[in-house]
């Protein structure tokens, strides 16, 4: 038997190793793991309080519209609930997105490096890849709008951008979306919208009203600690929904994580105090970066690319043999890098001590 032939050059998505793979590689008792951009401090107590109000129904199959959820979050945003559609995780949005879009003879636009599943999407649907390299870190937006030709279907930004943190500005992006034709649907994928600071982030919601082909992705996978239930949505217009809405798989979202997002979407004090945690997380591993004269991307997000000017794969190593995972920069299109979650302050502490026995050589 043979596959599509196009789907073999596909990459394989490749996700952070798993702790109980590494404490059986090495012997270790205890691992961190600071690879997979994972809230730290878990999931909201009401999230695992309606959770375990359900586990009496674990036989029924889920709701297929996710209407109660499609209605508060629909009231959170200040959209109809119309204009939104949700995904087992917004991994399966851009699945969505590709698969309605995309088809051979058609061409996609996207930076370089940034979240791999746009490009393995785009490939697996025999569309052409226009990539666009990131400037300092950063999409070039302006490169990217002039790479846009009449067999452009899909342009992707990340924002902020994974993985190097960084941001487009509101100017930035409001100069790309006029100078994008109404006919190319402009993903924005905000997968890390929550944990932003930076006043000049765009606020992209108000922004559908004026672009209809603008599509905006979210998820309940990273501040609010739902990795594990997989639930992801789009905001967009009424007839952009409606055309995913039939490249959509039926029950796509389950009944667990619908409830888990919705009593976490109500619970804003968590998110903020998360928010807070992770800015004094960052501040404690760039104060060290600092002290020992490394380059870092600024970031927006709970992790951090900090250049150690070494092997990554080296030093990836050498992390994994003390306990702690982390993303080599060689797989994420940043040699020497290594691409760091933050972590609780005691995870921080432990992954500072080690890196300085690195970066001073102390550790062979």
């Amino acid at each position: 038997m043979q596959p599509k032939q196009r789907i073999l050059n596909a990459p394989v998505y490749q996700p952070g190793k798993p702790i109980e793979d590494v404490k059986r590689e090495f012997g270790l008792t205890e691992v961190i793991k600071l690879a997979s951009n994972e809230n730290p401090y878990g999931c909201s107590p009401k999230a695992k309080a309606a959770i375990a109000e359900q586990l009496d129904n674990l036989a029924l199959y889920p709701d297929g519209a996710s209407l109660n959820l499609r209605w508060d979050l629909a009231d959170a945003l200040g959209v109809k609930p119309s204009q939104l559609i949700f995904g087992n995780g917004s991994d399966e949005i851009l699945l969505m997105i590709s698969r309605a879009f995309l088809s051979e003879g058609t061409n996609t636009v996207m930076a370089t490096p940034t979240f791999s599943q746009y490009r393995s999407n785009a490939i697996i649907e025999g569309a052409e890849l226009i990539e666009v390299p990131l400037k300092d870190g950063v999409h070039d937006l302006e490169a990217m709008a002039a790479a846009i030709n009449e067999q452009t279907k899909v342009v992707w930004v990340c924002n902020p951008n994974n993985p190097s943190g960084t941001i487009v500005t509101a100017t930035e992006l409001e100069a790309f979306l006029q100078k994008v034709p109404s006919s190319v649907l402009v993903v924005m994928d905000e997968a890390y919208y929550e944990y932003v600071v930076d006043s000049a982030y765009p606020q992209t919601v108000p922004m559908l009203s004026q672009y209809p082909n603008l599509i905006i992705l979210r998820t309940f996978s990273k501040i609010y600690g739902l990795a594990t239930l997989r639930i992801g949505y789009g905001i967009a217009s009424e007839e952009l929904v409606s055309a995913l809405e039939h490249v959509r798989e039926p029950f796509n979202t389950g009944a667990l994580g619908q409830v888990a997002a919705r009593a976490a979407l109500h619970d804003q004090e968590f998110v903020i105090s998360c928010r807070d945690r992770n800015r004094e997380g960052l501040k404690q591993l760039t104060d060290a970066f600092d002290d020992w004269g490394l380059s870092y991307f600024p970031t927006q997000t709970n992790f951090i690319l900090v250049d150690l000017k070494m092997d990554s794969d080296e030093v990836f190593k050498k992390l994994l043999m003390n306990g702690i995972i982390v993303r080599s920069g060689n797989a994420l299109g940043f040699p020497g890098y290594q691409r760091i979650t933050v972590g609780t302050k005691e995870q921080n502490e432990k992954i500072l001590s080690v890196l300085k026995e690195i970066v001073t050589g102390a550790l062979k």
